[in-house]
Order: structure tokens, then sequence, then C-alpha cells
């Protein structure tokens, strides 16, 4: 599976669901990442989710299309749309800052799928060289690094392709 298949699978309406499901099929007490036992924090999982899907995602996603897709089908990226998701991307990390300088998660103070709904574009955006664009914004940096540095992401990372041909 190529890295645009796998995040054309991801974002499939279809994949939030499935994992919905998942998630609710293996619930412990320490795993909970729905949080459905409680409405508001439920409520707020979904909050979040839909920020990113509809707010961080579009903007992440073209940058990444455009950094590492159009090269490897032979194009030049638009760096005008890049500067357009950059300065979009920038609006949303304002968001972000503002909620995590005042809980630990996006959520609250407990970490949710709504964490991890970012992981696949942003961990391919920290390899590029727009990954200072979080500079700005400590807390949703610090919230970055405290997610990178989970033991499960700290095992699949290094299973997330890399395009060493590329110049970054």
């Amino acid at each position: 599976m190529t890295v645009l298949q796998l995040m054309v699978w991801c974002d499939h309406p279809r994949i939030s669901g499935d994992s919905r499901h998942v998630l609710r099929k293996y619930r412990t007490a320490e795993v909970d990442l729905l949080r459905e036992n409680n409405l508001q924090e439920s409520a707020l999982v979904d909050v979040w989710l839909e920020v990113g899907t509809h707010q961080y995602n579009p903007a992440i996603s073209s940058i990444i299309y455009q950094h590492y897709l159009v090269p490897m089908r032979g194009g030049t990226p638009d760096q005008k749309l890049v500067g357009e998701c950059i300065e979009k991307m920038k609006k949303v990390l304002g968001v972000y800052e503002a909620r995590l300088s005042e809980t630990k998660y996006l959520a609250g103070d407990f970490i949710s799928l709504a964490e991890l709904s970012y992981f696949p574009y942003t961990v391919y955006f920290m390899r590029t060289p727009y990954a200072s664009v979080f500079d700005p914004y400590p807390s949703v940096k610090a919230w970055w690094q405290e997610l990178m540095s989970r033991p499960a992401v700290q095992r699949v990372v290094p299973s997330c392709p890399r395009n060493d041909n590329r110049k970054e």
C-alpha cells in the first residue's frame, strides 16, 4: 500500500466508524479512547475529531500532498498553495494553543481518539521543512512531543515509510 493509498484509506468516513467499533469492542479500564461513559467527555472527543476533520486535515493534507506526492509523480509542488495552507494551519494551531494551554489533551486531561486522529498526517508533516510552523505554539508543540514520546507511538513511527530520495 502506498502512502497516498494509506492516507486516502485512513481519511475515509467509514474508517472513523470502524475505529469507534474497534475501540468499543476492545475498551478496557486502562484504554477508553472514546470516553462514552461520560457524556461531556465523549462530546469533547467528538468535537475535536470534527475540528481535525474539517479544519486541520484539509490544510495539512494539502501540504503533505504537495511536499511528498507531487514530486513522486514528477511534478513541482505548488508553493502558493502550500503557503495558503500554512496560513490556515496557523489559525487552527492558534485555536489548539488556547485549548492546550488549559488542558493536557484536546478533549481534556485524558488521551482520546481525538489525539490519535492527528497522528497520520502530523508525523509526516513534522518531517518537512514546514515543521517550524509549530514553534510559536508552545502548548501545541509540547502536546505533540508528549504524544510522540508514548511507547506505542515509539513502536509505530519506525514503520512509517520515509521518502529518503527527497532532499528535506
